[in-house]
């Protein structure tokens, strides 16, 4: 793989000499008088964080969860596009968005890895309070983004289905009842270009009208070693629109709409595997050892119809009216979008080891959520209903060429020629005797099409007992019902042109002259699972319903205003679901049972915060999809096993002088599986599940006050990751490996820098930045499709350093 190595410019570089850092602390007011350059003598206390995490407005030291918040600060220190740019530094979530249309999450080590439809994910995003759906639609870029908190933790109670390992929730902006506008331009290396707009403006005494827009494009870091193009390019743009309406002293509404266009390529795939010259084949077994490290090796590919697109719609509508006795809030929300993820899976340029995998989807949801709040001098209570309607179409497929189709047979021992091939013994036989047909060289498609129509209902309740000025006891329950149809259709291989050539040498009598029927030309190599070869060309249908209760106690105890203690016994639940590549499978909810105990504590005369949390929780039934190697051609399977897991979480921020802040925040866990035997007849019971043990993030933010000059402001984050925590499991499933070039599993570090001049007036700035700046690059996930049938395997690997300058006005 060509990876272009770049020096941060000297600018950037500099930050490092001389500057002090900080983490996520917002900007203080400016000083009116500075004669020289210094940091203001006046006090400067820690902000005040507001959050929603229980239904309710509260102040972030008064909520008995873990919980961390990503404030608008941080989003730009790290000049973060979407969820995957931030999770680095939100310990205990990790986002794999290198690819948009497939992102997983991970949370406190609970995650769903599959990407098929008939799968919930087991962390809920949720924007603006709605469920974002599944995660084609979920892993969008951030317009107007007020502040992000993750809930860590079940959340059935309040949230709802989904959330077995924590919530998500993004809060936007809202239109607000003053002028504004600004825009602003990002300029970096590899041809980046991004540029984002909003423009707020009154349209009445109680309506205003907010509007944001944004482009984005790269050229991206990978050239392909043939021909020299770039071949994992960004390109999306994206825009919302929110109108929000005063209907009395009472009622308001807000409706808004967001959409995005993304239109790239697929990721890149590097193949690892060291090549004989063509024709030559990989050896099999492949050995593990021999990998090759692709972030020193080019990258050459041949893949076709390379795409990774998108198209998403959403519409929001909130009407809240109060009464006396308290309020109702109604939300009506609808998602649709389509995608297609075309990647290559062998990571080479040779027609006959060549394979791609293409995700089509198409999705349609609609929610309505009535909720009730009110509060008496000793309840604070919520209530409500709610309604989720789903309708997604989904077509995995396994594109191939009759020439690694061949290699495939060949490898396999199944074809009955004295040459071990089945079409190229046969273009032999047909240009021996001058016969102008061939069977190389045909495109092969197999695919799995599968429907999910799925309605779920739920109700909810969840009351603060104010039982003392000091204690408070909090009691949630949730019931939900989840009802799914699901369908699978598996055809026949398609061939058209291959069928074609077949059809002419049928017609010349040639299989009978050369004692090969033509049905040896018709098989499956991708989906031959005993289901998929009773069920070609039928369509199955099947319907399940799934119920769950899922209560919350908690209690909290205030000390005094600035200590906080809590416990609390919570459950979390996902909706039981289909394997979509696995005709007739199933599986039943998923639960989670999480007790826990934290501290909240203030000293505001030092200006420092800081919160812990203690955790055990119980994972039971936990299904996965995962690649069975005990098959020659490996196929997904549904996988069931029960976890347990101790942890802590800690944060802390100190503004230690009126220009100086410092944050850091801590994840520790150790998961293990409590019961579990892997396909290969491998018992882990007892063993670690491969989440690293440690992740934390800190930094630190300096600011300096100039009179009429501006102010200027510098930040340095740095996180890490934890290595995992290796098993058989994790060996088998690519998340670990032996091979001394990629150090699969590997601990992750990131750090970025940020320096920001904001002009006095406050409308106009100028930044530097860098991301990762020590380029610090890891193996993110690895393509074994082809490796038992192929000798192919294939990697992808994390952004290198990124940096740039960008501009900034406001008005």
């Amino acid at each position: 793989m060509l990876l272009r190595k770049h020096k941060l410019v000297t600018a950037i570089a500099a930050l490092c000499g001389g500057a002090v850092l900080t983490f996520g602390a917002p900007a203080p007011a400016r000083a009116q008088t500075a004669p020289e350059p210094q940091p203001r003598a006046e006090a400067k206390d820690l902000d005040t964080i507001t959050v929603t995490a229980q239904s309710r407005e509260q102040e972030l030291q008064d909520v008995p969860i873990a919980l961390q918040v990503v404030t608008e600060q941080l989003i730009d220190d790290v000049a973060a596009e979407d969820l995957g740019d931030i999770d680095s530094f939100v310990p205990g979530l990790v986002v794999n968005s290198q690819q948009p249309t497939q992102p997983s999450f991970q949370l406190r080590g609970i995650s769903t890895d599959d990407f098929g439809i008939g799968t919930d994910p087991a962390v809920g995003i949720y924007v603006d309070g709605v469920y974002a759906g599944r995660g084609g639609g979920v892993l969008l870029p951030f317009t107007d983004v007020e502040r992000i908190e993750v809930l860590k933790g079940p959340q059935g109670t309040l949230f709802g289905r989904n959330t077995a390992a924590g919530a998500v929730s993004i809060v936007t902006r809202k239109p607000g009842s003053e002028t504004e506008a600004r825009a602003r331009l990002r300029l970096g290396n590899e041809g980046k270009i991004y540029t984002d707009a909003m423009v707020n403006l009154p349209t009445g005494e109680d309506s205003a009208l907010r509007v944001n827009a944004l482009f984005n494009h790269s050229d991206g870091w990978i050239q392909d070693a043939n021909t020299g193009r770039d071949l994992n390019p960004e390109n999306n743009w994206a825009t919302r629109a929110a109108f929000k309406l005063g209907l009395g002293e009472r009622t308001s509404a807000l409706i808004s709409w967001d959409h995005e266009n993304l239109d790239q390529l697929g990721q890149a795939t590097t193949g690892i595997v060291p090549l004989p010259p063509a024709p030559g084949l990989p050896t099999l077994p492949v050995d593990e050892a021999g990998y090759l490290d692709p972030r020193k090796i080019p990258t050459a590919v041949d893949v076709e119809g390379n795409e990774e697109s998108r198209r998403f719609d959403g519409i929001t509508f909130i009407l809240d009216h109060g009464f006396d006795w308290g309020s109702l809030t109604a939300t009506t929300s609808w998602r649709d979008y389509d995608s297609v993820n075309r990647v290559e899976e062998d990571g080479t340029d040779r027609k006959y080891l060549y394979v791609d995998s293409t995700n089509t989807e198409s999705n349609r949801s609609l929610y309505q959520e009535f909720k009730f709040a009110g509060s008496t001098d000793r309840i604070d209570w919520v209530a409500g209903a709610s309604y989720f309607e789903e309708e997604a179409r989904q077509t995995s497929e396994v594109n191939a060429m009759t020439d690694s189709v061949d290699t495939i047979v060949h490898n396999l021992g199944m074809a009955p020629t004295p040459t071990g091939y089945l079409f190229g013994y046969v273009d032999q036989q047909l240009e021996a005797f001058g016969i102008p047909v061939r069977l190389l060289g045909h495109r092969w498609n197999e695919k799995f099409n599968n429907t999910l129509d799925t309605k779920s209902y739920a109700v909810f309740g969840d009351v603060i007992w104010h039982a003392t000025d000091k204690l408070n006891l909090t009691f949630g329950l949730r019931y939900t019902r989840d009802e799914k149809e699901f369908s699978w259709r598996n055809d026949p291989r398609y061939a058209p042109t291959l069928d074609a050539a077949l059809d002419q040498l049928e017609a010349m009598g040639f299989f009978s002259l050369a004692g090969i029927p033509r049905e040896a030309f018709v098989f499956d190599v991708a989906f031959i699972d005993p289901p998929a070869l009773l069920n070609k060309g039928l369509t199955n249908r099947t319907k399940r319903a799934w119920t769950d209760l899922s209560p919350r106690f908690v209690v909290d105890y205030h000390f005094s205003d600035d200590t906080m203690a809590f416990a609390s016994l919570a459950k979390g639940y996902k909706a039981g679901g289909f394997n979509s590549l696995q005709i007739g499978s199933r599986f039943d909810n998923e639960d989670v049972w999480n007790l826990e105990a934290g501290i909240k504590q203030a000293f505001p005369d030092q200006r420092l915060q800081f919160n812990a949390s203690a955790y055990y929780y119980v994972y039971d039934n936990r299904q996965a999809v995962r690649l069975d190697t005990t098959t020659s051609i490996p196929r997904f399977v549904v996988d069931t096993s029960d976890l347990e897991a101790y942890g802590l979480d800690f944060d802390a921020r100190w503004q230690a002088t009126d220009a100086l802040g410092l944050d850091f925040n801590a994840s520790y866990i150790d998961s293990t599986y409590k019961n579990y035997v892997t396909p290969e007849g491998v018992d882990l019971g007892g063993k670690p599940t491969g989440v690293p043990h440690w992740s934390f993030a800190g930094g630190l933010t300096y600011q300096w006050y100039f009179q009429d000059a501006g102010d200027l402001r510098f930040s340095l984050r740095h996180a890490y990751r934890g290595k995992n925590r290796c098993t058989a499991e994790s060996q088998s499933q690519g998340s670990c490996g032996i091979s001394p070039a990629l150090d699969l599993g590997e601990a992750r570090n990131r750090t970025d820098l940020r320096l920001a001049w904001t002009a006095n007036s406050g409308h106009w700035g100028l930044a530097l930045y860098g991301n990762n700046v020590f380029d610090n690059q890891y193996i993110n996930a690895l393509g074994t499709y082809g490796m038992g049938v192929l000798g192919t395997v294939g990697a992808r690997v994390s952004e290198p350093r990124t940096y740039g300058v960008e501009f900034n006005a406001k008005f």
